[in-house]
């Protein structure tokens, strides 16, 4: 079921990495394999009980199995376990993330920017609406009422005014809510969400750009989930234009761990401005010398970092190059396809209710029910008895004023209601479609 192929590949290139040309004089660690070995099952036993998060009846919350170059990269990198604080700690693999970094700017055509890894997508928004509140000092921050809850979090943290906005029928932000909040004058930064974690929901990100240079406004795109989707070609109407505005943002973050086929964690935050740098810069005790450029380290809020992390993202861009219609975006767009089926098919069906269609491979949907708690009861019990049959689904909590747009002849007796949810984020599912669809049919009875 685990590939286990890429082992022999590993070994290979860990001979290689330890012919050191510099000869240094043998030393040798002594290790208690044994030990190790029993360790190392008794974890692979307790790791049994976890979901099969590679497989495609996986089809739940946002996991997709890093790729194995990407595994195998960063296994291999471990050995000398790099710092990619500065060239110091990480030479080769500073190099490295500056040329992935750039790779991932380029897709949304910036040749010249700023931006380096972090740890999480939470860790990348936070240092671009840091950026955003010393530049924006004393205003509020704007984001859609499905965006992710981190955004308040961070505001808080940074003691920054958060004021959601309502959104649409589509999941959305509103855009006459936002202008209007907007043209009380004290709004400095505006967070676009492209796939709301909820339902996968772009934000209409051309219409919210006109509002930038009218009101001095800062745009930050959280593209953790959805930004990858740039390369796929074939779009529906409207989401070509909403990517390719991506260009005339101010920062964007976007998650390599989630599409980008990377080992967790592995985030990315990028500045269109390069001058952004000088904002992080410090008084250190300790020197780097042979650095012509701002340390990573000295442009990000975290210091020390993975080198392994930056290693494995270059390893697969290498091999699957972000190229719009190339192999890694056909990989997307296999997803894409695989979501739109899925809704086809519980659109078409008697038992089930839609809300709306998938913009990116979030597919959400409810059992057919007269009140939102009755459909909540059924969603939580088909969660169960579908994962009785090896299919793990998600939930997620819908507020009334939503859904209720969509299904006029169900009985809001509260005031959300659960709905099932599934990330389709596997090339495979598409080839899936058919299990997943079975087993539903027997789960629901």
């Amino acid at each position: 079921m685990l590939e286990t192929e890429g082992l022999q590949l590993l070994e290979t290139a860990l001979n290689r990495l330890g012919q050191d040309s510099r000869q240094l004089p043998a030393f040798h660690t002594e290790t208690d394999h044994e030990r190790i070995g029993d360790i190392l099952n008794d974890v692979a036993d307790r790791l049994k009980g976890d979901f099969p998060y590679p497989h495609p009846l996986y089809a739940g919350q946002m996991m997709k199995p890093p790729h194995p170059v990407a595994r195998l990269a960063y296994s291999l990198t471990q050995w000398i376990n790099p710092n990619n604080h500065s060239p110091d700690g990480g030479r080769t693999s500073s190099a490295l993330e500056r040329e992935a970094v750039a790779d991932i700017a380029g897709m949304f055509g910036w040749e010249i920017h700023q931006g380096h890894l972090c740890s999480s997508g939470t860790i990348a928004n936070l240092e671009a609406l840091w950026i955003a509140a010393r530049l924006r000092p004393g205003k509020t921050l704007l984001a859609s009422g499905l965006a992710h809850y981190t955004h308040s979090r961070i505001s808080r943290l940074l003691g920054v005014t958060f004021d959601p906005v309502p959104v649409d029928a589509n999941g959305k932000m509103e855009l006459k809510a936002v202008q209007r909040r907007v043209e009380r004058g004290d709004v400095g930064t505006l967070v676009v969400t492209l796939g709301t974690t909820g339902t996968g929901s772009l934000d209409p990100l051309p219409e919210l750009l006109a509002l930038k240079q009218s009101h001095d406004l800062r745009i930050h795109v959280d593209a953790a989930y959805g930004g990858y989707f740039t390369l796929v070609k074939g779009m529906k109407p409207g989401q070509r234009e909403i990517f390719d505005a991506l260009k005339h943002v101010d920062s964007i973050v976007i998650d390599p761990h989630k599409h980008g086929l990377q080992p967790y964690g592995c985030s990315c935050v990028l500045f269109r401005d390069p001058d952004i740098g000088p904002l992080y810069l410090h008084e250190s005790p300790y020197t780097y010398p042979g650095s012509d450029q701002p340390l990573l380290g000295e442009i990000s809020l975290e210091c020390s970092r993975p080198g392994a992390a930056a290693v494995a993202l270059w390893a697969t861009q290498k091999l699957l190059p972000l190229h719009r219609g190339g192999e890694f975006s056909r990989g997307l767009a296999c997803s894409m396809h695989a979501a739109q089926k899925l809704y086809d098919r519980l659109q078409g069906h008697p038992g089930y209710l839609t809300i709306f269609p998938p913009e990116l491979d979030i597919v959400v949907w409810a059992p057919r029910g007269h009140s939102a708690s009755s459909i909540s009861q059924q969603s939580q019990q088909l969660l169960r008895s579908a994962a009785e049959e090896n299919l793990y689904l998600s939930l997620v909590d819908l507020p009334a004023s939503l859904v209720s747009a969509h299904w006029p002849e169900v009985t809001f007796d509260q005031n959300s209601v659960t709905c099932l949810r599934s990330c389709l984020m596997k090339p495979e599912h598409l080839d899936w479609g058919d299990a997943i669809w079975n087993i539903l049919h027997r789960a629901r009875g």
